[in-house]
């Protein structure tokens, strides 16, 4: 009995709680659903921005214009293909044309008729060089090992005179284009024009050779001093040569440079030639002191006389010629 009575205690202990319970939480305050909200990442089409505009070059006609064929013209016949042209749509073929603005053509005045005449001379030089290779053999052993005791490889030098007439010529026009550059170089240009004053070089240097191998061949006559002219003319032209061929690649520096490797180029030109003459001056005596009694003083006046002097009178000549043709 007690035992029913404590169960019965316990059953109504726990039975007016659950009976009591609300049937909804109150303290629970339902949100709305998060997935309902409107998206704000979502923005307007940017690729709406853009306007298309209609094509610009070739607009068709709003219309046709209801033209006919023009019954007088056979099928493809040039009468009807120019009917068709004048009522193309798209293209004015009956107007009237436009006619381009005339202008001045441009003229370039460059250095290109320098810049022939250079690889002209670099050609002959090469065709030269390959045409006689034991000559050029003999005058670069001859030139630069002071072998003028040599009288073989002399001997074997003037035995051919085409090449070395072909050289002398080739000493011509190098030098005449060197002297073309001294005279622009220190505005002693008389002439105004830069092919003429070449010209003039060419002939003047021409002369002034001609004269000076024709006086030393009838001086020697003369004198009876035949070798001892012979081998003062051997030297002069042994030099020559070879100032002409030296000259080449200054050539090139005094066309087509400006600024300091212009006074660069020219100052060791002028280095080269007159280290080139004073090697001259200096076989001619050894040369001509072995055949004939000379005294060193006399040898220089012959030098100031003869070498110095005419070129000094030659210049000064020109100089008052062009002054009065001015």
């Amino acid at each position: 009995m007690n035992r029913l009575l404590i169960l019965l205690g316990i059953y109504l202990l726990f039975a007016d709680p659950v009976a009591a319970q609300s049937p909804t939480d109150t303290t629970i305050i339902p949100l709305p659903d998060s997935l309902l909200q409107k998206d704000t990442v979502i923005h307007k089409d940017s690729l709406s921005l853009f306007v298309f505009n209609p094509d610009s070059i070739s607009k068709k006609p709003v219309q046709d214009s209801g033209w006919a064929l023009d019954p007088r013209f056979p099928v493809n016949s040039p009468g009807l293909s120019w009917q068709v042209l004048e009522h193309n749509p798209w293209f004015g073929f009956t107007a009237k044309p436009i006619h381009p603005v005339k202008q001045d053509i441009k003229q370039f005045t460059g250095k290109e008729l320098l810049f022939y005449v250079l690889i002209f001379l670099l050609i002959v030089f090469a065709l030269l060089r390959r045409a006689f290779p034991k000559y050029f053999s003999d005058l670069f052993r001859l030139f630069f090992r002071t072998t003028l005791k040599q009288r073989q490889i002399r001997e074997q030098l003037m035995q051919t005179p085409f090449p070395s007439l072909l050289l002398n010529g080739f000493f011509i026009v190098s030098a005449a284009l060197y002297a073309t550059f001294m005279f622009r170089y220190f505005h002693m240009d008389p002439v105004g024009n830069f092919w003429l004053l070449f010209f003039y070089c060419c002939v003047g240097l021409s002369l002034a050779y001609l004269v000076k191998f024709v006086g030393l061949k009838v001086s020697g006559w003369v004198f009876n001093m035949q070798e001892a002219a012979d081998s003062y003319i051997f030297i002069v032209f042994i030099v020559n040569k070879m100032i002409g061929i030296l000259l080449l690649p200054f050539l090139i520096v005094l066309a087509f440079t400006l600024g300091n490797v212009y006074s660069a180029g020219m100052t060791l030109s002028w280095c080269l030639v007159a280290g080139l003459l004073a090697y001259r001056f200096i076989l001619t005596f050894v040369a001509i002191r072995n055949q004939v009694k000379v005294n060193p003083f006399h040898f220089l006046l012959y030098l100031i006389a003869f070498e110095i002097a005419p070129l000094l009178l030659v210049y000064k000549g020109l100089l008052a010629f062009f002054n009065q043709t001015a």
